[in-house]
């Protein structure tokens, strides 16, 4: 019975190797960069409108605020589905989910009205971002003279 999981293991090993060779891989680190991209671009748009601004101190954050947050997410939103600066914008986009989750929704409840699901959603996204780069549909991958700690 141990010898089958020892072959189950192998065949898996292989067949991981394969897909990561393949452009199905590609696309699914482009796939998750445009749905996170999207994402961000739509939710920093809607903070551009002064009734997000009036909502802000109840949250215990200034309204001078407004616009950097909604930047904060517009702009690596954007980076994120052109595959530039990645993982910096990634990095930004996680700092920006933990302050949703931690200042804004005080993480209390995990689903509902005031739940933080979607937020944790968008912060492991983020993060698997941070650690898989940008992948080769990217114009980081097109350009190739960025570092790799920059895309």
């Amino acid at each position: 019975m141990f010898s089958i999981f020892i072959q189950v293991i192998k065949i898996s090993q292989i067949l991981d190797a394969k897909i990561k060779e393949t452009i199905l891989h590609d696309i699914a680190h482009f796939g998750l960069r445009l749905v996170l991209g999207v994402s961000f671009i739509v939710h920093g748009v809607e903070k551009f409108d002064p009734v997000f601004a009036s909502y802000m101190p109840s949250f215990g954050i200034p309204i001078e605020m407004q616009i950097p947050i909604a930047l904060a997410e517009l702009v690596p939103g954007i980076l994120l589905i052109i595959g530039v600066l990645n993982r910096i914008s990634a990095s930004l986009l996680a700092i920006i989910m933990m302050g949703a989750i931690f200042v804004v929704l005080h993480a209390e409840s995990f689903t509902g009205q005031m739940g933080y699901e979607y937020p944790l959603v968008l912060l492991a996204a983020s993060l698997i971002i941070i650690v898989i780069g940008p992948g080769r549909i990217s114009l980081s991958y097109l350009i190739k003279k960025i570092p790799r700690f920059l895309q």
